[in-house]
């Protein structure tokens, strides 16, 4: 028996706060891999590891945020919590990967297009490991050329928002970096729920049981203090708003005099006639 799917059970709510939460996580990832690009080699990678959590915890509250307005009529939703949350694990790695890959290549040519394609494959891989973890009395079927439409989705949108946040062009960008990736994720998710559908086992009778969201929220706990705590970072480093350093950052080398210090020198030489009567002073004992 095929199943009576419903994707909007609390209407545009599901939808727009699951957008939302990718656009947060989206914008908090890309202005870490923004801040990334600004900093010394040695800062960089804690930059880009805190920017691949921040997207990953994005896409996957945003995920569930919006199965929480998905419901079948004939059957009760659970879900599997290590497979959940392996869902989790494996966004934050393969988002990792591609950040990292377009952090210290660049945001342009063959590093883009591998970290981009390699960011849209961890949300798809994301999302359909997630669907894996549902449990109900049924078996889930997908139609084929529907989910390769999503994975492309997912790969284009990632790729043009890493691009965007490689920029480095103020907070405008990131802006705009953070609501592509959001539709990146919103895209990608909605287009593979489109591709599902439910064929129940012949049980009957409907069942009741929990409702989504009584089971989903206490497991968004945790992400969503994460975004908060990596909100936190972000708001609080000066050079995050703008985009750009303050000052150009200078490589200080033993024997190699830096160009502030010459400056200073120049500005403040002493005047001629102070060293001039210094000598005269210097002189009169040798005279005597």
């Amino acid at each position: 028996m095929r199943g009576t799917v419903d994707g909007f059970t609390y209407g545009l709510v599901t939808p727009v706060v699951a957008y939302l939460m990718a656009c947060l996580g989206g914008a908090l990832g890309l202005r870490c891999t923004t801040r990334s690009m600004l900093v010394a080699q040695s800062w960089r990678p804690g930059w880009l590891a805190l920017g691949a959590a921040a997207i990953g915890s994005g896409i996957w509250t945003m995920h569930f945020v919006a199965m929480m307005g998905f419901t079948v009529k004939e059957a009760p939703i659970h879900y599997d919590k290590a497979l959940t949350f392996a869902s989790l694990g494996v966004a934050i790695v393969m988002v990792g990967v591609g950040i990292f890959i377009v952090g210290y290549r660049g945001a342009r040519g063959a590093a883009l297009f591998t970290g981009g394609t390699i960011t849209g494959l961890g949300v798809a891989s994301m999302h359909y490991l997630g669907m894996a973890g549902m449990r109900l009395n049924g078996k889930l079927e997908y139609n084929t050329l529907t989910v390769a439409v999503s994975v492309v989705i997912a790969m284009v949108a990632a790729t043009a928002a890493l691009w965007a946040a490689g920029q480095v062009r103020g907070f405008a960008w990131s802006v705009g970096a953070s609501l592509v990736m959001g539709l990146a994720v919103s895209g990608m998710h909605y287009t593979g729920m489109a591709a599902l559908s439910v064929h129940l086992h012949d049980t009957g009778v409907p069942t009741e049981g929990e409702s989504p969201a009584e089971l989903l929220w206490p497991m968004l706990v945790g992400p969503l203090a994460f975004l908060v705590l990596a909100g936190v970072v972000v708001l609080f480093d000066p050079m995050m708003v703008m985009g750009k350093p303050a000052v150009t950052p200078v490589e200080n080398k033993p024997g190699v005099p830096a160009h502030p210090a010459v400056h200073h020198q120049a500005h403040h030489v002493p005047p001629r006639p102070v060293r001039l009567s210094a000598r005269r002073r210097s002189r009169t004992p040798q005279n005597r």
